[in-house]
């Protein structure tokens, strides 16, 4: 266990911006991590930082990030998939297609944790952690250590139950289908490229900052109300997909905010559609 005080939580989001925390715990056991959360009543648990801001100029609540010991991925032959908390989404599905298993095409571009995935319930090019998972085990803030089903996680588009409870991510086991090496490099060479092409991923963010509206996608009805380019200190609505908020250079939480609000206001004005953050948002 490692604690860190005062961190610039620019080096642990994607976004490459934030405030400071006033304690980070870096954990790389159950054991340490039950040690950690202990009798604490407000925290939090950092994934890899891919959908998070923080928005607060010191957030004086205890954050803690799993460690190496809660990074590994093990596929058996019967497409069985075990990852702990802390592996990289994208290792897991490439570690499954490596082994000739299919399902988790979806998430080689995703760049959050196999806990943030299942937090969020990640889904991209029609594809959803949902769709593959099959439990989990979890950490309670009480605690205790369980095993949950994938169907009593309340799983729907970036929701979990988790999100309500505060339980903590440890491992997830996935259940994937043989299929042919082929394809599924192929269909993964395929959504590379289109992620490629269409997203800024030359810059820092946090990935579709906007929760996608009921028959609608947020990135049209953003290009659609002229807010491609908008720019608030060095933060811009990314002209290559309007649905991206990035970090230009040296952009501040609060131009982050600013920004958000000015595309919520004139994007309900235009369409009377008010978008949410996907963005998981500390303040």
């Amino acid at each position: 266990m490692k604690l860190l005080n005062n961190v610039d939580m620019s080096s642990y989001t994607s976004f490459k911006t934030g405030g400071r925390v006033s304690r980070l715990i870096l954990v790389d056991t159950e054991e340490e991590l039950i040690d950690a959360v202990g009798e604490q009543e407000d925290f939090l648990v950092l994934g890899n930082g891919s959908n998070t801001l923080f928005a607060a100029e010191e957030y004086d609540g205890l954050v803690i990030k799993l460690g190496d010991g809660f990074d590994y991925v093990e596929v058996d032959s019967s497409g069985l998939v075990k990852a702990g908390g802390a592996t990289l989404i994208s290792k897991v599905s490439k570690t499954a297609a490596s082994k000739g298993f299919t399902g988790l095409e979806f998430a080689a571009g995703i760049p959050g944790s196999v806990g943030g995935a299942v937090f969020m319930n990640a889904g991209a090019y029609e594809g959803e952690i949902k769709n593959v998972l099959k439990e989990v085990k979890l950490l309670t803030k009480e605690g205790e250590v369980k095993t949950v089903k994938c169907e009593d996680l309340e799983l729907s588009y970036r929701h979990s139950k988790i999100m309500e409870t505060g339980d903590i991510v440890l491992e997830a086991i996935f259940t994937l289908d043989r299929g042919d090496i082929n394809i599924i490099n192929a269909t993964m060479k395929d959504f590379a490229e289109r992620r490629s092409s269409k997203q800024p991923l030359e810059y820092p963010s946090a990935g579709s900052f906007f929760k996608r509206p009921k028959g609608n996608f947020a990135g049209k009805l953003i290009e659609d109300a002229g807010l491609a380019g908008l720019t608030v200190g060095g933060a811009q609505v990314s002209e290559k997909h309007c649905g991206f908020i990035i970090n230009k250079g040296n952009a501040t939480p609060e131009d982050i905010l600013g920004l958000m609000k000015m595309v919520q206001n004139k994007v309900l004005e235009n369409s009377g559609v008010m978008l949410e953050p996907e963005v998981r948002i500390i303040k």
